[in-house]
Parts: C-alpha cells; sequence; structure tokens
C-alpha cells in the first residue's frame, strides 16, 4: 500500500569544486526561491529540496514489513544546466537505494548555481532517515547554513586554500631521475644471457656473494658490478626526446624526494621458419607493459603485462599441446601459461607477472608476488628451476656473515583431469629452503630441503610448513608419509680462480640404506646429479664465458605414488626441463661485446620415454606425473630406460641491445633438433628439424626451447 510519509535531514553537506573559496557563491535555486533574500537562499534551497523528497519518497513495502530503523545515504549533484544527477546512494536494502535513485532522477530542473557570476555544477549529500519524522523539522539537524562564515561548517566542507596548492607541488617535488632501480631491492630479471655479463665478477676469489639463489637483487649483484657505469658507457648521445627514449632511458621514469617508477612497452615480436612444419610460418606477437619502482628506500614493486599470440616450431606446438589440462584450452605455452586456441593453428597466452619486494633491515629481504624462481650455479636445476608457468609465491632472503638462507613457499596447480575436483583445477603447495655458505673464499656449500602437499582432508596450506627453520622431512614423518612428498639436496661450488669455477648438485627423493648397498640397481634409487664448470674471460678473451655441464637423473625421481604429489605445476616440472630418467651433457659459450651479444648451445642426451601401448603401458620413470606402483619393475632400472630417445639439440642466437634501461634487443636465433625414438608412437614423435627466426624482444624471462 502507498504510504507518503515525512523527511527528516540529519545530516546535509555540500561541496564546491572551485578554485577560491573567498569568491561569491549562489546555490542552486528552485522556482520558489526566485525571490528569497540572497542570504537565504541556502536555506530555501534544502527546504524547497526537502519538501520534494517528502512528496515523492515512497519507504517500499518490505523495508516497511521489517520495521527496518535505518538510514539512506545519498550523493547528488546539480549540473551547471539545472539537472539533478544521482550519483551513489548507500543503504542496507536494495529497494530503498532503488527509490532514491528514483526520486532524485524525476526531480524537477531549478536554476543552475553560480561561481562569480558563472554557471558551475554543485555536489551535496543526504541522509534520510528510516522511519521519517512525523513533521518536518523547523531546523534541519547538522545542517546549518553553508556560508564562508560559519567556520564549524567551513571545518569540514570547505576546501582549504592549501590544499589547491597540492598538485604543483607534487610536480615541484620532482627532481632529475637518478635510475635508482640500479641500487633497488627490485630482482633483475633473469635470463642466462644477461647474467652473464656479470657472473665473472660475482664469482671472483675472496668475494662473499651467493650466486645460487636467482633471480638477483640489484642491491645484490651492486658491491661487484656497476650496471649503471655499464648503461652510462653504452649510452648513445641524443639530443632529442625520442632518440633517447629508444636509445638509452626508460619511456617514462619519474623521481620524487621519496618515490621514483618506471614505464616501459614490452615487445616480443618475431616471426620465423620450421623446416618440419606443415604450416608456413612460425611467428609471436607479445605486447605488454611494465610498471617498476620504489616508495622510501626500502620497498619496491613492479609488474609486467602481456598479451601474446604466437605459433612456434612444429616440436614445440606438440609438446604444449601435450601439457594441456582439464577443459577446453588446447595447450600450456612451456614457461608460459595456460592458452586458448587463436585463429586455427595458433594460440593465444596473456600472462601476467608481479611483486612486492620489503627489506626491513639490511640482512633480509621478503617477495611477495606472481612469478618464478631458481636455485642454481648452472644452465639446468635439479632443485628449483624457471621451466614451468609463473605462480603465487612467498619468499625470504636472509643475509648475515658467510650465510645466506632462502626460504620460498609457493601455490602450484595440478591441472590434469584425473585429479579435477567439481571443475577445478586442484591446488597444491611447495615450501623450500635453502641454505648457502661461504665456507671459504673459495668453497660454497648448499644445502636444500623442499616439500610438496595438497589440500587432502581439508588440510589447507599446513602452517607447520611455515616454519622457516625446521626440517620438512621431520613435518612429513609426523602427518603421515601419503601427507607430503619431500625431497633434499645438496649443492657446491669451488672457485679454482677468477677464471675457473666448478659446480653441482644433488638432488635425492628417496633413501633406503639397504637397496643403495644391495646393488641391485632399485627403483627406490631415486636421485640426480649435476657436474659443471665455467671457464671466464676465456683464453684470455674479454667477456667470453664458457660453460659446460652434465646432468643425470634416475627414474622415478620427482614422482610419488600419490598422483597429486609429484614435483610439477601445471603439467611442468619444477626441477629440469627433462623430468627424470635422463642424461644431458650441454656446452655453452656467450660473448658479449657493447651492445652487441651472441650465445651458443649445444645439448647431447638420453632419455627413456614410455610406449603407452596396449601391450607395453609401464611407467619407464621418465613421466614424473605417473603413479610409482605403474612402474616396470623394481630392480635393474637404469637411467634412459624404455623408449630410449637420443636427443641433439643446437642453438645458435645473436643480436644487437637497442636500449639497455628496459633490455629491448633486436635478434636472430637459429635451433637444430634432432629427436630420435628407439620406437616411434603416438606421443614420441621422430623429428629432424631447424627453426630460424628473427625478432625484436625486451628480455625479461628464459625460453625455454630444448626439450
Amino acid at each position: 500500500m502507498t504510504k507518503y510519509l515525512l523527511v527528516s535531514l540529519m545530516f546535509f553537506q555540500s561541496v564546491l569544486f572551485a578554485q577560491n573559496i573567498e569568491s561569491l557563491e549562489q546555490p542552486p535555486i528552485f522556482e520558489a526561491c526566485q525571490k528569497v533574500d540572497f542570504t537565504q537562499l541556502k536555506k530555501c534551497f534544502k527546504q524547497q529540496l526537502l519538501q520534494q523528497i517528502k512528496e515523492n519518497f515512497v519507504v517500499p513495502e518490505a523495508v516497511q514489513q521489517n520495521n527496518y530503523k535505518g538510514d539512506v545515504k545519498v550523493l547528488f549533484e546539480v549540473d551547471k544546466e539545472g539537472a539533478f544527477k544521482f550519483i551513489y546512494a548507500d543503504a542496507i536494502y536494495d529497494e530503498l537505494k532503488t527509490e532514491a535513485k528514483r526520486v532524485f532522477e524525476n526531480l524537477p530542473p531549478v536554476q543552475p548555481g553560480r561561481y562569480n557570476g558563472k554557471p558551475t555544477f554543485y555536489q551535496y549529500s543526504i541522509v534520510i532517515n528510516i522511519p521519517f519524522e512525523n513533521e518536518l523539522p523547523s531546523q534541519i539537524a547538522g545542517g546549518a547554513e553553508l556560508t564562508n562564515e560559519t567556520q564549524d561548517i567551513k571545518q569540514y566542507y570547505n576546501i582549504n586554500p592549501e590544499s589547491l596548492k597540492e598538485f604543483e607541488a607534487v610536480n615541484d617535488s620532482l627532481v632529475p631521475y637518478q635510475s635508482l632501480q640500479t641500487s633497488s631491492q627490485l630482482n633483475i630479471p633473469f635470463t642466462h644471457s644477461y647474467y652473464a655479463r656479470f657472473d665473472a665478477n660475482m664469482n671472483a676469489i675472496g668475494t662473499n656473494s651467493h650466486t645460487a639463489s636467482k633471480p638477483f637483487l640489484f642491491a645484490d649483484v651492486q658491491p661487484y658490478y656497476n650496471i649503471e657505469a655499464e648503461r652510462t658507457a653504452l649510452a648513445k648521445e641524443k639530443s632529442t626526446w625520442l632518440g633517447r627514449k629508444f636509445w638509452n632511458e626508460n619511456l617514462v621514469q619519474v623521481q620524487g624526494e621519496d618515490y621514483w617508477f618506471t614505464i616501459d612497452p614490452i615487445f616480443d615480436l618475431q616471426v620465423g621458419k620450421d623446416t618440419e612444419a606443415d604450416f608456413s610460418s612460425t611467428f609471436n606477437n607479445t605486447r605488454g607493459l611494465l610498471i617498476q619502482g620504489g616508495l622510501g628506500k626500502k620497498f619496491n614493486f613492479y609488474t609486467s603485462v602481456f598479451e601474446s599470440q604466437g605459433r612456434f616450431a612444429q616440436y614445440f606446438n606438440e609438446y604444449a599441446e601435450s601439457l594441456r589440462g582439464f577443459g577446453p584450452d588446447p595447450a600450456i605455452i612451456p614457461g608460459r601459461g595456460i592458452a586458448k586456441r587463436f585463429k586455427t593453428s595458433a594460440y593465444d597466452y596473456p600472462v601476467a607477472e608481479a611483486y612486492l619486494s620489503y627489506s626491513p633491515a639490511n640482512f633480509l629481504n621478503v617477495q611477495f608476488g606472481y612469478g618464478k624462481n631458481f636455485i642454481g650455479d648452472g644452465y639446468r636445476s635439479l632443485l628449483l628451476s624457471d621451466v614451468s608457468s609463473p605462480h603465487p609465491f612467498l619468499k625470504l632472503n636472509t643475509s648475515f656473515w658467510k650465510i645466506k638462507y632462502t626460504n620460498t613457499w609457493m601455490w602450484l596447480n595440478d591441472v590434469r583431469p584425473e585429479v579435477v575436483v567439481d571443475g577445478a583445477f586442484l591446488g597444491k603447495y611447495m615450501a623450500n629452503h635453502y641454505l648457502s655458505w661461504n665456507v671459504s673464499k673459495r668453497l660454497n656449500l648448499g644445502v636444500f630441503e623442499s616439500v610438496i602437499w595438497d589440500n587432502s582432508n581439508g588440510r589447507g596450506f599446513d602452517i607447520n610448513y611455515l616454519n622457516p627453520i625446521i626440517f620438512y622431512r621431520a613435518i612429513e614423518f609426523a602427518t603421515g608419509q601419503a601427507a607430503g612428498n619431500a625431497l633434499i639436496g645438496l649443492s657446491g661450488k669451488y672457485k679454482f680462480s677468477n677464471a675457473v669455477n666448478a659446480y653441482g648438485q644433488f638432488i635425492l627423493d628417496e633413501f633406503s640404506l639397504d637397496d643403495v648397498t644391495a646393488g641391485n640397481q632399485s627403483w627406490k634409487n631415486k636421485f640426480g646429479y649435476q657436474l659443471g664448470v665455467k671457464y671466464y674471460n676465456a683464453f684470455k678473451v674479454d667477456n667470453l664465458l664458457l660453460q659446460f655441464e652434465f646432468n643425470q637423473v634416475r627414474p622415478y625421481t620427482y614422482s610419488h605414488n600419490t598422483i597429486v604429489l609429484n614435483y610439477a605445476h601445471n603439467n611442468q616440472p619444477m626441477a629440469h626441463l627433462w623430468g627424470a630418467n635422463f642424461r644431458e651433457a650441454i656446452l655453452i659459450g656467450r660473448y658479449n661485446y657493447e651492445r652487441w651479444f651472441a650465445d651458443v648451445k649445444f645439448i647431447l642426451g638420453e632419455r627413456g620415454f614410455d610406449f603407452n601401448t596396449d601391450d607395453n603401458n609401464f611407467n619407464y620413470g621418465g613421466n614424473i606425473y605417473r603413479r610409482e606402483q605403474e612402474r616396470i619393475g623394481d630392480t635393474n632400472i637404469k637411467v634412459a630406460q624404455g623408449n630410449t630417445t637420443s636427443v641433439f639439440h643446437g642453438e645458435l642466437q645473436a643480436g644487437y641491445i637497442l636500449n639497455p634501461s628496459s633490455n629491448l634487443r633486436l635478434f636472430t636465433n637459429i635451433s637444430y633438433r634432432n629427436f630420435d625414438p628407439l620406437q616411434e608412437t603416438t606421443t614420441t614423435l621422430r623429428s629432424n628439424t631447424v627453426w630460424f627466426t628473427v625478432g625484436l624482444r625486451t628480455d625479461l624471462f628464459n625460453w625455454h626451447i630444448d626439450f
């Protein structure tokens, strides 16, 4: 039943958007107020507005039935033409909001307000009590005249003249940009090619640096290598704004007394040809935006957004589609993320990465973000690698004495159809810690421990693993062996000279002393190792790095008897790109001269795949996502068993750095891949191809194409 009620205003304010509050103001004027004295115009406007609300506002029936006592807060304006514009309403009941909007949108137009004789707009707010009072009050509560003489109201509603100078004050506080990035708590984007520029400096005999936990902070590298000086030396003499921005500087760079930020476009534009593909060309079309900056001296932020479409070499596309998870999306682009179909034979794969970095003290850095991390001194890592898709993480780096201690907690996904729960990907968690100790000025040792667990029995993120100094293996044992998958590892590095360093890793996924001593090559001997050497300024050629590395991982390493507790994320390994059941030898050369660079890489290896046939569907230990119970046997387990496949990958990349500040570079890349399985199956295809590309890229992460 419709019911007209009285309206009581508890609070009423107006805000004039003007440059000078002392200037002559005239509020909007209802027709009934045309002949009212100027000093009474504001009061008359309020009274007429209340009368209009009184005559038109209908309390919704649902509100009445619940005997609701409360209010409706309304923000509105009267524009330059005198029309009422509803802006916002706040109330518990949506019906009250709707009714308020209806009333204000149907108010009759008035003569517009004026400022210095010119029509302007006014904004007001009003609070309407529910239920209404029985009669209209003669004195509006909280609504004294809004004149410049009313000091109490001026205190709350009038613009402070000094505040009108804030925008100019901010501009006046700007100072010339000093490239604070190079001494900040931001990460240096991790690419093997770029890190090679300062690797020798950080590994010189006598330094107390820790080089395994990556990416490095700019502040970590600053004592050993002056990135800002390098950029200055590489700068081109350009007098125009466009010339400086293209060749030397960030597109936008702003610095104030206690803040700075930069903005740059991101590109990865390339076109190429795969000799084995049945399509005409390969391409990648990435556009994006990179924003990074700092607030004060201890807090930094970074965010990058990529919008990408691409079609790659045939073997790369096939691998991407083999990674596909539950749902309609056809592929997961290795190292990037889930992709949907683009046109008929390409992929659309948006990616975003971001993190906050805070160093409350010189010995501690805390990061929370969405991205990837790496542990190791080699090209590969058997502990934690960057080959999977980005994921959420929380990381603590603590450095003191000769120690650097890295704790990382990660939130991962298993996207396979067989583990999907109610149409959603299965979440799982990883925690690891890595202790790096500089035993002497030549020797570094590291201890690594990691555990993966899932949300079984509503366990969620197990608070036990938040303890940064506990042994995860003990927690796994206390909560049940099926509750998690724990791994332990060791690393080492020895500096023979400033020119030659040796490094290595060892990962242990299962330890059974009886099986080790039995000598029968038990499947429980789940371990892998890495041995490598780096030769800096090789043969006395400045900036020439040569590297040799050997990796071997036994079958069933990184897998688990519980299907979801594999060492993986988004169907990609969290350690070595090849999973398990392989051996490989890698030879790498890297050279840079001023803005020019060149990288060459050769990989020779053996991998053991499953046959995946009706007659032979055993798990030979290379696929870390399969259950261990499906293994081929308990003893005589050998590396590269099963469908033994010889792999050769050769790659040459060369290019020119266009802008050292954004790491934008022109490049050309040619790779040769020979993939020769013992038996060609539907999942293991023989391949022999050359893939050639040219492009323009903002180099921010490692592309891994050597699988």
